[in-house]
């Protein structure tokens, strides 16, 4: 069972679980979700990690002091250092799937020294993409036609296909999209990773994608580029872009192959 707590961090109350015991493992959620969709893989991972849950800024159990605020890369990033630093004095394992991805590269390098494997899940870093403008588009539909058009949109371009989730879940999400494409996504698409940074660091970074993402998939395409910018190869992960969620002891058991 998780324990579940809250830290205060600059501008926001963050919330958090804690479950099991071992060296502690980071899961960094993407864009608008939550930490519940890493319940099953945290759980497995319980048996010989610390693991570490969190809702973003802004997302779910999270506060934020300012709502008309954007929340940049950077600030997600020390956030992330922040819990690290109120849940272990040592470097841990940090895996990201999507957006917490890209804050897993930025954290990594703003703060090498909290982080000692990174696993960067499907980062949609989009400056990598010359040709891709998914985020400008899903910006520009959400303030033109709204959340459920904008969030269409996106399950589109993620390749998502999941059942129709029950009504009070779909409201979370929904409150969870606003924040997301009002205040995340085009800063989340403006990123570039500072490879320098993560070539100097003494953490080992590892890009993951899923076997059942489409080799076209914006998402896996950019987790190929930063691959290559880093001198590496991709793993492939179980599923496709949120494995995790539909196989999570296939992914936990890859996880720890690469951990």
């Amino acid at each position: 069972m998780a324990d579940e707590q809250f830290l205060a961090v600059p501008g926001a109350r963050l919330r958090y679980q804690v479950r099991g015991a071992g060296p502690v493992l980071l899961l960094i959620p993407g864009g608008a979700m939550e930490s519940a969709a890493f319940t099953g893989l945290a759980e497995d991972l319980a048996a010989d990690h610390t693991v570490v849950t969190y809702d973003s800024r802004g997302i779910s159990g999270s506060t934020r002091e300012d709502p008309d605020a954007d929340i940049t890369v950077d600030t997600q990033a020390d956030d992330a250092a922040r819990l690290l630093a109120a849940v272990t004095d040592e470097p841990a394992f940090v895996f990201g799937s999507s957006g917490g991805a890209i804050t897993g590269l930025a954290l990594t390098a703003r703060h090498p020294g909290l982080v000692r494997v990174l696993v960067a899940h499907e980062p949609p870093v989009t400056t990598l993409l010359p040709d891709f403008g998914g985020d400008d588009e899903l910006a520009v539909i959400y303030r033109r036609d709204g959340v459920d058009a904008a969030m269409a949109k996106f399950m589109e371009i993620a390749e998502l296909d999941g059942p129709e989730p029950d009504p009070a879940e779909y409201a979370r999400m929904r409150a969870n999209f606003a924040v997301f494409l009002g205040h995340m996504i085009e800063e989340i698409g403006a990123f570039e990773p500072d490879v320098d940074a993560l070539v100097s660091a003494s953490t080992r970074v590892v890009l993951g994608s899923g076997a059942g993402s489409s080799a076209d998939q914006p998402a896996r395409l950019a987790a190929d580029a930063v691959a290559k910018l880093l001198d590496t190869q991709t793993v492939l992960f179980p599923g496709d872009h949120v494995g995790f969620a539909a196989d999570p002891a296939g992914f936990a058991a890859k996880l720890r192959e690469v951990l």
